[in-house]
């Protein structure tokens, strides 16, 4: 019978899809810490992660493993390679979080642009009425959005975009150059020649290695009224350039869900400027999503152990 680890808090949807599996025995952690869910590795045939690092040094202590299920897509806290070097599966969910994350990618697009917080601050708490004639907000119809990975997140923010006029780009290396684009999107294969024909751009790529994608020289190419968001992974973005180019006047302003660091230090000039729109790494956290994801990678265990799991939804090492 497989011993199945969930760790951290799990939406009862996906607890239910578990409880209700013949033949499995479930061990249920709500505490999302990697400390909390340790003592608990010797016995797991199969961990559903939530947020915690996978390591090479924790996959160790898990000497009977046979599957991690991410609940998610990402998984860059987990040592790939330390699973496959023991033919350990790692599965993702797959598409259930691309809608809300391309809504949430969208939300802070029109934020960003508008100025929203601002504008909420000056008329909740500051009394600033007059901000209203500052013509500090951008209308985004008619600019041309560059977005940075067309995968599944990146496809449906096009078609999102689209939607408010407009133009869409895509820069994507990963992407087969016979690849089909709807009519609405034009491909460039070269980063810097998208830069220079964006307005505001939009990263929808995986990080993999330490340098970022959008560092002072490819922000330097964007226009004074350009705008950077990031709902994809911290560290795409270079925060100290950002930060100076939103100082100086060379960019309009920013929306960020992800952070070289999470939470942000306090102390990180990200939270004090006014030019960008923050949340909390939470662009995949709504009920409809949440119960999805939980459902999928529960249901991914057990399609492991029937046999049946999704080979799409396997991550191998590169």
């Amino acid at each position: 019978m497989p011993q199945v680890l969930v760790a951290g808090k799990l939406h009862p949807a996906g607890l239910s899809v578990l409880r209700e599996a013949p033949g499995i025995d479930l061990d249920y952690v709500t505490d999302a810490s990697t400390e909390a869910m340790l003592p608990h590795l010797p016995d797991a045939d199969a961990v559903l992660l939530r947020m915690q690092d996978m390591s090479a040094e924790i996959i160790a202590q898990a000497p009977k493993l046979k599957i991690v299920s991410r609940h998610g897509v990402g998984y860059d806290a987990v040592d790939v390679d330390a699973l496959n070097a023991r033919g350990i599966a790692l599965s993702i969910t797959g598409d259930v979080n691309s809608q809300t994350v391309a809504e949430h990618t969208m939300m802070l697009l029109l934020a960003a642009s508008h100025r929203t917080p601002v504008y909420d601050a000056a008329t909740r708490t500051e009394g600033d009425w007059d901000l209203r004639i500052s013509l500090s907000a951008r209308e985004i119809s008619g600019k041309t959005l560059l977005i940075i990975g067309f995968g599944r997140i990146g496809s449906r923010l096009a078609r999102m975009a689209a939607g408010f006029g407009m133009s869409i780009l895509i820069y994507d290396p990963y992407m087969s150059p016979d690849t089909a684009l709807p009519e609405t999107v034009s491909r460039v294969d070269d980063l810097h020649t998208g830069l220079r024909r964006a307005d505001i751009v939009s990263l929808h790529i995986p990080k993999v290695d330490d340098r970022p994608v959008l560092g002072a020289e490819e922000l330097a190419l964007l226009p004074s009224h350009g705008i950077i968001i990031n709902a994809a992974r911290g560290g795409l973005v270079d925060e100290d350039a950002l930060i100076t180019a939103l100082d100086n006047g060379m960019l309009h302003s920013a929306g960020l869900d992800v952070y070289a660091q999470e939470p942000p230090d306090p102390s990180s000039p990200l939270l004090g400027s006014s030019k960008i729109v923050l949340t909390p790494h939470s662009a995949s956290m709504t009920v409809e999503c949440a119960e999805r994801m939980a459902i999928k990678a529960a249901q991914n265990i057990v399609d492991f152990f029937s046999g049946q799991l999704d080979a799409s939804l396997l991550v191998k090492s590169s």
